[in-house]
């Protein structure tokens, strides 16, 4: 070789020595610059790496310590995972799954080898990652990817990426190249191999069974070493010019060393540089380019996760087709004809993650309030209300509306969407009204399932308020036969002879102003003041709850026992929809905000005024406790297969008559920005839509697009002064029959309720819920006054005869509705005085002259205010079968004054709601109930009879 020759030979490979440096320190800082500026898009986006080592390996920590140290200067969060040896393969596999099933992980590695003192598998620990996090890219989807050449879905091992970036930066073309690499493990030769050949060089693969290796070496314009065998190739095997990509790495013997021995490669380095063009130095060269990969996938992997998890799209969902029939069969008949999804096949549809989705068999599934935490960046999609006139007996369809626009919404203009619906109570559905999930051909299914049990809310809610009023009892009790100090005593629990307050007394001792925290410093005075609640038993308003119709319960005695005679009192039952733990349910936004409000919760006053609350009883952590899986919306589908949240179900009088907040938020986020949600609100639009933006939207922070008022031709003509309808007897010929001028009279009703939607600022669309005997004048003149009094439009709805192909109108007409500009605003500022609040309510939505407040109901609304609690919003409690305060006015009634009989108080849902007339907690049965005609069929399981 000549001399000048020899120096362009030895002057290339400090370039590429320098080069090494340098693409690495390149690719460190690209990935920082990227995590940089998503993280300006995206405050949430981090790179999650998680390094599992088995045992404690001196070298494997050196490893893992660069990693760590590389990962911090770039912007990876990196955690070390640091199992005993004494882990078995089971505890590691276990771990792996853990962080499989972690959403703040993008990537997982398992330092090799595994340092245990029980045999493990180490080709199963690898598989058990999941191919996406697999960052090292030993899996074998991803090699088995690698092999057929589909570089493009398969993550590429650290080393042979770094030694294809350390190729590429030298300018030489790979392309059409003799490569040879040396070595087949699965880590570095067979990769490497692959990633050679799919760059269109020409590959051999030695290994140290290879005849004649120095000549097959020799051959080579890229030569990849990693064979394990200390400086076996010499400058003489390389082709001058040749790049050489050295991965071994060996110790010798040096006594010229502190250590005793210094590290060298695969390849004789001294004589390999006279020859070489490029060549890589060990230590330094590959090692660093693996771990600055290592990052580059972790980032990759992130971006590709946070893609699919953070950000969302058009859902890719299989919608499912309706067997419409001219006669339309019964509601059950139609929900067992159809065949719905699996709820996970579902719930993978709309993005949802694995570990935010616990099933509750193959049909339901709670979603986890995670998916806000992962979602929090994303934009909400578009929030509809659907609410209705005032009712009648005759019925206006506003579930069967609500199911029925949100399938045309997904099956028929296929945008994300979805429906969030209030879980139907067990007393109506064995009592009088049956279920309600739905009509015809606009459903939730399985219908059974959402009338029946669901997954369990309302039963928690059940334990929850009973061990309240449990509690409560107990306390009197005890209050009435101890001393102060046998009750503080037995109160402040003793733990190894020392007695100490636990968190929940801390706050109560908070709220009395007491610092003291030792028990030993109390004063007789502070003793009394924690230990008695002192119990006015006039004042107190909690009930017991049960999830039935049961009239003989509206009124009981406790206190019968024999222990506790001299303690009886009259109190009652009311269904356990009405509870307050219900309310609490449906205003609260995260676990924290349900823990904080049931311990607020109002139960009683003391005898000098002081409000007692759950907190006070020492019961608010327990009740969050039976409560922790309610908070969860339960997931369930439509006929046509859209996704439906079912989660909560207060009263539509005493409460606020809505579903979840929570329901609602996750919904909004996971259709995006360009999705919709729609959600019911209980009764007419005086009550049910009035309570959903004064209460809930004040609660949850969420502006609605567009309100829905849903009316039928029949119904109108009630309003308008048709004839009474009578249970078991014919419909009379005016609801069957064209009737235009009951029909102008009524729309005094759906008038009113169009202005009470403009009031809020929400451009409102009417849908005629149509039935086949409503003729096109009717229809023609509804729509007609609808738009001439404030409607953004009116359309006619055949949804319950057609599913989501009757409903394509309306859903076009809420496309455009919502596109209008949001002037949402609230009817009244909480800050006004309780009078103030339900004089607005009164005279504004539903028509009233004014208010007149009876003696009860003064000196309650004065208590409230001593309490503090003025600036609540107010949740009226009225009849829904008319704006004004008695039932037999329909129509929009004038000239007239609305009492106020009681005012109460659901502190920890976060209303006073006043009483206008006698409001039943408790419904009775009729003389036949629905459940006369509720079986099953013991043979196949199927339930009859429910509708």
């Amino acid at each position: 070789m000549s001399k000048f020759l020899q120096n362009v030979f030895i002057y290339d490979f400090y370039v590429f020595n320098r080069r090494s440096v340098s693409c690495r320190a390149d690719i460190k800082q690209q990935i920082k610059s990227e995590i940089t500026e998503l993280q300006s898009k995206f405050p949430d986006f981090l790179p999650g790496l998680a390094i599992v080592q088995v045992g404690n390996r001196e070298d494997s920590n050196v490893y893992i310590g660069q990693k760590l140290k590389s990962a911090e200067e770039v912007g990876v969060r990196a955690e070390h995972i640091k199992l005993p040896r004494s882990s078995t393969q089971y505890e590691v596999l276990a771990c792996i799954d853990r962080l499989n099933n972690d959403t703040s992980v993008h990537g997982i590695i398992v330092q090799l080898p595994l340092d245990s003192e029980n045999p493990i598998d180490a080709h199963c620990v690898t598989n058990a990652i999941l191919q996406s996090k697999d960052v090292d890219g030993l899996h074998q989807d991803n090699a088995g990817r690698l092999s057929r050449g589909d570089l493009d879905s398969c993550i590429l091992p650290c080393t042979p990426r770094g030694c294809m970036e350390l190729i590429k930066r030298t300018g030489v073309d790979v392309k059409g190249k003799q490569a040879v690499v040396l070595g087949r493990s699965k880590i570095v030769g067979a990769p490497m191999s692959d990633l050679l050949l799919w760059n269109h060089a020409t590959v051999t693969v030695c290994h140290s069974r290879t005849a004649d290796l120095k000549a097959e070496v020799s051959r080579a314009d890229i030569l990849v070493v990693g064979i394990g065998q200390a400086e076996l190739v010499k400058g003489d095997w390389i082709k001058p010019g040749a790049i050489v990509i050295d991965c071994g790495i060996n110790s010798l013997p040096d006594a010229t060393k502190k250590s005793g021995y210094r590290l060298v490669g695969d390849v004789h380095y001294p004589s390999a540089k006279e020859v070489a063009s490029w060549i890589t130095p060990v230590p330094g060269g590959v090692g660093p380019m693996t771990v600055a990969m290592l990052l580059r996938n972790t980032l990759d992997q992130a971006k590709k996760i946070h893609e699919k998890i953070a950000v969302v799209r058009p859902w890719d969902i299989q919608y499912l087709s309706l067997d419409l029939k001219d006669l339309v069969p019964s509601d059950i008949e139609i929900a067992k004809s159809q065949v719905p999804k699996d709820i996970s096949v579902l719930a993978s549809e709309i993005s949802l993650l694995t570990d935010e989705v616990d099933l509750y068999g193959k049909k339901k599934a709670k979603i986890s309030l995670k998916v806000l935490q992962r979602l929090q960046s994303q934009k909400d999609g578009k929030y509809i209300v659907v609410t209705g006139i005032t009712p009648t007996p005759l019925g206006e369809g506003k579930s069967t509306t609500v199911v029925g626009l949100t399938q045309a919404l997904g099956a028929q203009l296929k945008k994300n969407v979805f429906a969030c619906v209030r879980q139907p109570s067990q007393g109506p559905t064995f009592g009088i009204k049956g279920g309600a999930a739905g009509g015809g051909y606009s459903q939730v299914i399985p219908m059974e399932e959402f009338n029946l049990h669901l997954t369990g809310d309302l039963h928690a809610i059940t334990a929850a308020n009973n061990l309240l009023a449990a509690a409560l009892e107990a306390r009197m009790f005890h209050e009435a036969t101890q001393s102060d100090k046998a009750l503080f005593k037995r109160l402040v629990a003793t733990n190894k002879g020392v007695q100490e307050f636990c968190p929940i007394q801390i706050r109560r001792l908070n709220k009395l102003g007491i610092t003291k925290t030792n028990p030993a410093d109390f004063t007789d005075d502070e003793i009394r003041q924690f230990a008695r609640l002192d119990i006015d038993k006039s004042t107190i308003t909690w009930n017991r709850v049960l999830d039935t119709n049961d009239r003989f319960l509206r009124k009981i005695t406790v206190g019968e026992g024999p222990q506790e005679k001299g303690h009886e009192r009259q109190t009652q039952f009311d269904i356990t929809v009405a509870s307050e733990i219900m309310a609490v349910l449906a205003l609260t936004t995260s676990l924290h905000d349900m823990r904080e409000r049931l311990g607020r919760m109002v139960v009683a006053s003391s005898k000098s005024g002081d409000p007692i609350t759950a907190d006070d009883l020492g019961v608010g952590g327990a009740l969050t406790v039976l409560m922790k899986d309610a908070i969860m919306p339960s997931l369930m589908q439509t006929l046509e297969g859209t996704p439906v949240f079912v989660h909560a179900g207060p009263f539509a009088n005493i409460a606020h008559g809505n579903s979840s907040i929570l329901a609602d938020k996750i919904a909004l986020k996971l259709v995006g920005e360009d999705g919709y949600v729609v959600t019911e609100a209980g009764f007419g639009a005086d009550i049910g839509m009035e309570k959903f933006f004064d209460i809930k939207c004040r609660y949850s922070g969420l502006i609605p697009n567009a309100a829905v008022l849903v009316a039928t031709i029949r119904a109108l003509k009630m309003h308008g002064g048709g004839p009474a309808v009578v249970a078991g007897v014919p419909l009379p010929k005016e609801y069957s029959e064209e009737n235009l001028t009951l029909v102008e009279q009524g729309c005094s009703n759906l008038i009113k309720q169009i202005q009470n939607a403009n009031i809020f600022g929400v451009p409102v669309v009417v849908v005629i819920n149509a039935f086949s005997k409503d003729t096109n004048a009717e229809i023609e003149l509804v729509q007609q006054i609808s738009r001439e009094n404030g409607a953004f439009d009116a359309v006619v709805s055949n949804h319950w005869a057609q599913g989501g192909q009757g409903a394509v109108a309306l859903a076009e007409a809420v496309v455009r509705a919502t596109q209008q500009p949001s002037n949402f605003r609230f009817l009244y500022d909480v800050k006004e005085s309780i009078e103030a609040k339900i004089e607005k309510i009164a005279t504004e939505i539903y028509g009233a002259d004014g208010i007149e407040l009876e003696p009860l109901a003064r000196e309650q609304i004065e208590r409230y205010k001593r309490q503090g609690f003025n600036d609540l919003p107010i949740c009226m409690a009225k009849t829904h079968l008319s704006l004004s305060h008695k039932p037999e006015l329909k129509g929009a009634p004038k000239g007239f004054t609305l009492p106020i009989r009681e005012a109460r108080a659901s502190i920890g849902a976060g209303f006073i709601y006043p009483l206008i007339g006698s409001m039943s907690t408790m419904p009775g049965l009729p003389t036949r109930p629905c459940f006369y005609d509720i079986d099953i069929n013991p043979d196949t399981e199927e339930i009859l009879g429910l509708s």
